[in-house]
C-alpha cells in the first residue's frame, strides 16, 4: 500500500475520532436538562419494557432554538396507530408565527400528523404537514428514571423549504396527561 495513502488514512481516522468526540460533547452540553429522580419507583417501566400504548396521551414539547417562525413549544397528542397496533399515531400542534414570513414556514402547518414507533426506549416519529410527505423527523430517547414520562432528542426539518444544512433542533418531551 502506498505510504502516503496509509498516512492520510491514519490522520483522517484520528481526526474524525476527535471530531466525533467534540460533536458528542457539544450535543450533550446543549441538550435540554431534565431533572429526573435519582431512583425510579418499583413499578416504573424501563426503556426495555415500555410499550407504545404507555405513551398515549397529551405531551408538551420544548424546542431549543427552533427555525425562524416556529415556536419554542408545542403539544403532541399520541394514540394507537389505526393500521399498526404496536405503533403510534397522532398530531403535533404549534402556533406558527405567520407574520414572520420565513421560508421555513412554507413546509409546516399549525397541526401536523405523526406516525412512528417506540423501540427499546427510542421514540422515532415522522411528521407530515401535508399528509403526503415527511416534513420533520423526531428521534428521542427516554429519560432515565422518568418512568416513560420524559424524552429528550432531536427534531429535524425535512420539508421541501428546509435548507440543505438544516441543523437538528434539540427538544424535551414531557407527559401532560
Amino acid at each position: 500500500m502506498n505510504t502516503k495513502i496509509l498516512t492520510f488514512a491514519i490522520i483522517f481516522i484520528a481526526n474524525y475520532g476527535v471530531y466525533q468526540a467534540a460533536v458528542a460533547q457539544s450535543i450533550n452540553a446543549t441538550r435540554p436538562a431534565f431533572n429526573s429522580p435519582a431512583a425510579p419507583p418499583q413499578d416504573c417501566p424501563t426503556a426495555k419494557t415500555m410499550k407504545a400504548a404507555q405513551l398515549y396521551g397529551l405531551w408538551k414539547v420544548v424546542f431549543v432554538t427552533p427555525p425562524a417562525g416556529l415556536p419554542t413549544s408545542a403539544t403532541l397528542q399520541l394514540e394507537r396507530h389505526a393500521e399498526f397496533s404496536d405503533s403510534l399515531a397522532g398530531t403535533v400542534s404549534r402556533k406558527i408565527d405567520v407574520a414572520s414570513g420565513s421560508a421555513a414556514l412554507a413546509g409546516h402547518a399549525a397541526q401536523a400528523f405523526l406516525a412512528g414507533d417506540l423501540e427499546d426506549g427510542l421514540l422515532l416519529l415522522d411528521e407530515s404537514s401535508d399528509n403526503l410527505s415527511i416534513t420533520g423527523t423526531w428521534n428521542g430517547e427516554i429519560v432515565k428514571n422518568s418512568c416513560g414520562k420524559a424524552f429528550v432528542g432531536t427534531w429535524k426539518d425535512t420539508s421541501r423549504s428546509a435548507p440543505d444544512n438544516t441543523p437538528d433542533v434539540l427538544f424535551t418531551l414531557t407527559r401532560l396527561h
